[in-house]
């Protein structure tokens, strides 16, 4: 990153180097640009292993969510990142008279939702490929909003929240749900750490702003959405043994990280992580620690 922006240096009349503003906005387009290809990439691959038993926590949060929001049965609400559509799922139980729409700008996804969708006749759901960094929707009153472990996936959530909320009526509820900051330690710290000596590149860590209950409420301020409340509430259990962490990292939004090791060195380092996660485990398995923020507020 100071290459790229030592390239993106010029001096001004006094001399000082300063940022070509033009150039900078470009590179920054383009980093983005190719982040979100990565991301979409990743999702595309491991969607249909996305509702592995490994990673149950994903729709047991869901439900959570939906049971907290205190729904009449008539709402119109969009999910937004709703990958296999857990969420929106969830939120469908509660809305006899009403309709959810999900998008996400995985196809692998959505497949696996649809899927899912069809298979529990749910008939008030649809979803649609869009991405949530550029909504094209005729309708944009809805009555709820949620995003269930998507926002982090963008650097710039302040503008991406408010986006969110510009799809509400007034009066409407905005809810999101992300880790807190100790989620799935320590075996997440193992496996960060035997990465970085494995010279992995690791993604820019954007949900650490919001892995704590005050920047939750920072970030739902700055979109001048009030009555805010945040609940913690840890959904974690016990793994059988190290071979089912390693479904769901191999299965989730890691799987971009492991994927920069050649198939011999994967091997190797996948044998070295499955030993130390292995000591871990006590009568009961081996602990995934799962501390989950919810955070709901009203337009």
């Amino acid at each position: 990153m100071l290459e790229q922006i030592s390239k993106e240096a010029s001096l001004s009349p006094a001399g000082e180097e300063t940022i070509n503003p033009l150039k900078s906005q470009r590179t920054n387009y383009m980093e983005n640009a190719q982040r979100k290809t990565i991301i979409k990439e990743t999702f595309n691959t491991v969607s249909e292993a996305y509702d592995s038993k490994a990673l149950r926590f994903f729709p047991e949060s869901a439900k959570y969510l939906a049971s907290t929001l205190c729904l009449h049965g008539n709402e119109r609400v969009i999910d937004i990142a709703t990958g296999t559509g857990n969420a929106a799922l969830a939120l469908s139980a509660y809305l006899p008279h009403g309709s959810v729409k999900g998008i996400d700008f995985s196809s692998g996804m959505l497949a696996q939702a649809r899927k899912k969708a069809e298979l529990q006749n749910v008939r008030n759901v649809e979803f649609l490929e869009m991405d949530m960094q550029d909504i094209d929707l005729a309708e944009a009153r809805f009555d709820v909003a949620t995003c269930a472990f998507g926002i982090f996936f963008v650097e710039d959530m302040d503008t991406q929240l408010a986006q969110i909320a510009s799809l509400v009526r007034d009066g409407g509820t905005i809810a999101i749900c992300n880790f807190q900051e100790s989620y799935f330690n320590p075996l997440r710290d193992l496996m960060i750490k035997r990465l970085t000596d494995y010279h992995v590149q690791l993604p820019p860590q954007t949900w650490k702003r919001i892995a704590t209950e005050a920047g939750c409420r920072v970030l739902f301020e700055k979109a001048g959405i009030r009555d805010i409340r945040v609940e913690q509430k840890n959904m974690g259990y016990y793994l059988a043994d190290a071979s089912e962490w390693w479904d769901l990292i191999w299965n989730a939004g890691f799987r971009g990280m492991l994927k920069q090791l050649q198939p011999d060195v994967l091997e190797r380092f996948r044998q070295e992580h499955m030993q130390e996660v292995a000591e871990l485990a006590t009568k009961d398995g081996i602990w995934l620690d799962i501390g989950v923020l919810y955070t709901i507020g009203t337009k």
